[in-house]
């Protein structure tokens, strides 16, 4: 059975002002357009089909779009495997799943082995049966974001910290795992697909904080048990394989959604499933992304410069810092024009330049340390806790590894 693993649509999400519902109907035109070449037949969708940002009118029209995106690909006799991730709603997902079931009586029951040709949602834990063009069966294990409806049997449980609460929702998450595997109709020995939205010890997260239980529910890779054929992660938007083992991987969202990804290579993973498990190794096959850019005007008169400089300014998503002298400049007249050469700015601010130095803007290999203790060290020039806090943000400030 081939697999084209993808996920972190975040449909109907924002930058700013700045509407990405065009951005993310082509990145999802691009993954239906990849599995259309390259024959797949499952298209696994690992979580964060919406984002949390869309209001139920443009949920509706996510929907729709979606189906007339995805119809060559049902008209092919392919079929969507997706579960909900953090950033779905889950009162929404599970009222959309009730929907699908009713437009197919009976729903799909733990264990079941289901049609080909639809779309099946996984609003909660459970598992299922597709079976490929040859008639070979393969097992897909769907295992939602861990929240307390889906995970907590005891909702009235009140917790003494948020810790203790992702602790409780990591424990019931691995139980729950453990209950499907050994559940009467978990046939082991079929090849299965895990199909999970979480963060797993060990994934790269660049430009961000460590992830603690405070921020997130923490995984071990050994949460995650083994004889899996694949298993298709969604989550953490850098595409990338866990302990050196190919069929362990995170997909990566399908579009930069902030300027922290501006560097990643989005893509989406191809992947065969035998009778024995996984076929040779996953193909990534790129997926073209929206560039965002953050621009530092130090001089109005850099901005004769910035179309050679950004060619692409008439489609990128852009930061702007614009520094100005109020006794000689326009500035009225310098956001108009620089809104002709970015019409796509999310967020812009502008400073007197007789009042504030400008600050570089920071390239492409600075670091999130470097760029924060840069801004506090000029902007705090002046004030008298200046080494204190340049101390405290020194103490927060840990980098992952790239």
């Amino acid at each position: 059975m081939r697999l084209l693993h993808t996920g972190d649509w975040h449909l109907g999400d924002r930058v700013g002002s700045v509407d990405r519902t065009d951005d993310l109907r082509r990145a999802v035109e691009r993954v239906v357009q990849h599995a259309l070449d390259r024959d797949a037949e499952v298209l696994v969708v690992a979580g964060d089909i919406f984002s949390e940002r869309c209001r139920a009118d443009h949920l509706r029209d996510a929907i729709a779009e979606l189906g007339r995106v995805l119809q060559p690909f049902f008209d092919r006799g392919g079929t969507v495997v997706a579960i909900t991730g953090n950033h779905d709603n889950e009162t929404f997902c599970r009222t959309l799943q009730h929907a699908m079931a009713l437009a197919a009586p009976g729903g799909v029951q733990d264990g079941a082995l289901c049609q080909p040709g639809r779309f099946y949602l996984a609003a909660g834990p459970t598992f299922l049966r597709l079976k490929d063009r040859a008639g070979q069966e393969v097992q897909f294990v769907l295992m939602p974001y861990p929240t307390e409806p889906r995970y907590l049997k005891d909702r009235a449980q009140r917790y003494d910290s948020l810790e203790a609460k992702h602790r409780a929702l990591q424990a019931a998450y691995v139980q729950t795992l453990h209950e499907i595997r050994q559940h009467p109709r978990f046939d082991p020995k079929l090849p299965s697909v895990l199909v999970a939205h979480i963060f797993v010890k060990g994934s790269t997260l660049r430009n961000l904080f460590r992830i603690t239980e405070t921020e997130d529910v923490v995984f071990a890779e050994s949460d995650l048990e083994t004889g899996w054929a694949y298993v298709a992660l969604g989550h953490i938007h850098q595409a990338q394989c866990l302990m050196n083992l190919p069929h362990v991987r995170y997909c990566g969202s399908i579009e930069h959604l902030d300027l922290g990804e501006r560097d990643d290579r989005k893509s989406v993973a191809l992947v065969d499933v035998g009778p024995s498990g996984l076929v040779g190794e996953p193909e990534l096959l790129p997926l073209e992304a929206t560039p965002f850019h953050d621009v530092v005007i130090a001089d109005p008169q850099d901005l004769a410069a910035l179309p050679a400089l950004y060619p692409d300014g008439d489609r990128a998503l852009v930061r702007c810092a614009v520094y100005y002298r109020r006794s000689n400049d326009d500035l009225n007249a310098l956001l108009r024009e620089l809104h002709k050469l970015f019409p796509r700015c999310y967020h812009i601010e502008w400073r007197d330049s007789e009042v504030t130095a400008p600050v570089p803007a920071a390239d492409n290999h600075t670091s999130l340390r470097e760029t924060v203790l840069a801004y506090l060290q000029t902007h705090l020039a002046e004030h008298a806790d200046r080494d204190a806090v340049l101390a405290l943000a020194e103490q927060l400030l840990v980098e992952e590894p790239r």
